[in-house]
């Protein structure tokens, strides 16, 4: 499926997209893993895994991706705890579970084959309106125009757009411009050249202005602008958050809690939590603020904390390990650890959800980063 652009648009600009393509051809990228291939499954693969992720980090995940399921068949059979525990480490685990449900829907709707109409791409788990035209782009060649955060930056520079891109209006002209800028042939070369300039040259920081083909047109870079475009997101204070998980080891294995499907870590194993997650109204980054503040706590929470295990073994000794904060992308957690010693341990009654795991085995599992960073020391001190 072809569309043409809208040269009506007083957006339209054909040596723009002329510039890009030559310049791609020449300095672009051209010898990623999922380049040169017109296998959908691919394509839309790597497009997923490169959502809000450096391309340096997600190719060994492609290729082991690729390696453990070699196509949309394969994906879409595998449970999704095989998936997720593939994906760990990657983040952003909403896109996983999106993945795993794409494929199964690709499998049933289209026989195993993505369609090439972005708006049937579109509609599909976890495929937004940029990737679906990426997809349809690298695949199938169809005439559709991207726009991610790269593509929007390299638009607010060389176009001079003063606000900021995540207002619904300046988004909405955004797209208006990206569709009047398409070319009628070449749209992969085009694609993946908005793809390349933002994430080589036209970076958010310290752009590489002198090897940019557009560096002649570029209103930023005449008006010594492009520290300041695009225009940042109006800065808002970030949440805290903190909970306390309860680290329960019994003869070198651990109690590990499967978390809902939904929510932050969804799907992933992890340790069991006394409350969740709960907010906290201040709460300073400070190392020892986060101590004084678990001090307050403490002394309830550990008395909860330890009905709690009561329930699955004969508690040992218990400590309190040295808080520690994971960063999200919206808000900050500030984790508390409460470390149990089980000297005998009973068995589960209703409990499908926990479960005794050796800590040999923490490396093949999918947890959350800073739990698995957690139970690779406790570990190697065991070793």
């Amino acid at each position: 499926m072809r569309r043409k652009p809208n040269e009506d648009s007083h957006y339209a600009d054909p040596e723009f997209s002329a510039e890009l393509i030559a310049w791609q051809k020449q300095h672009g990228r051209h010898r990623l893993p999922w380049q040169n291939t017109g296998d959908a499954y691919r394509v839309w693969l790597s497009e997923i895994m490169l959502q809000q992720t450096q391309v340096t980090a997600v190719i060994p995940y492609y290729l082991r991706f690729l390696e453990k399921f070699p196509s949309v068949q394969d994906l879409a059979a595998a449970p999704v705890e095989e998936v997720m525990a593939l994906w760990a480490g990657l983040g952003y685990y909403t896109r996983a579970r999106n993945l795993h449900q794409c494929a199964k829907q690709v499998v049933a709707q289209y026989q195993g084959v993505f369609p090439s109409d972005p708006s049937l791409l579109n509609a599909l788990p976890g495929i937004g309106r940029s990737t679906a035209a990426a997809v349809a782009a690298f695949s199938y060649g169809t005439v559709a125009a991207i726009l991610d955060g790269n593509v929007k930056r390299v638009f607010a520079r060389v176009f001079g757009i003063d606000a900021y891109p995540g207002i619904k209006s300046v988004e909405e002209d955004l797209w208006l411009r990206a569709e009047a800028l398409l070319p009628q042939t070449e749209i992969a070369a085009y694609t993946q050249g908005l793809m390349d300039l933002g994430a080589t040259l036209c970076t958010r920081s310290k752009p590489d202005c002198a090897r940019c083909p557009f560096q002649h047109r570029c209103v930023a870079f005449a008006e010594g602008r492009t520290a300041e475009l695009p225009v940042r997101k109006p800065k808002s204070k970030q949440k805290e958050k903190q909970t306390i998980m309860l680290l329960l080891e019994h003869d070198g294995a651990v109690l590990l809690e499967q978390r809902s499907m939904t929510g932050i870590w969804g799907g992933l194993l992890s340790l069991p939590e006394l409350d969740g997650m709960t907010e906290l109204e201040v709460m300073s980054s400070d190392k020892s603020d986060s101590i004084t503040i678990f001090e307050q706590i403490s002394a309830t929470d550990q008395t909860c904390a330890t009905d709690i295990v009561n329930r699955f073994g004969d508690i040992q000794s218990a400590h309190r390990l040295a808080p520690f904060t994971h960063t999200f992308t919206h808000f900050k957690l500030h984790i508390h650890v409460i470390h149990f010693i089980i000297s005998r341990r009973f068995e589960f009654v209703g409990e499908d959800n926990l479960r005794w795991t050796d800590l040999e085995q923490v490396e093949q599992l999918a947890l959350p980063a800073p739990v698995k960073i957690l139970l690779q020391n406790l570990s190697s001190r065991l070793i």
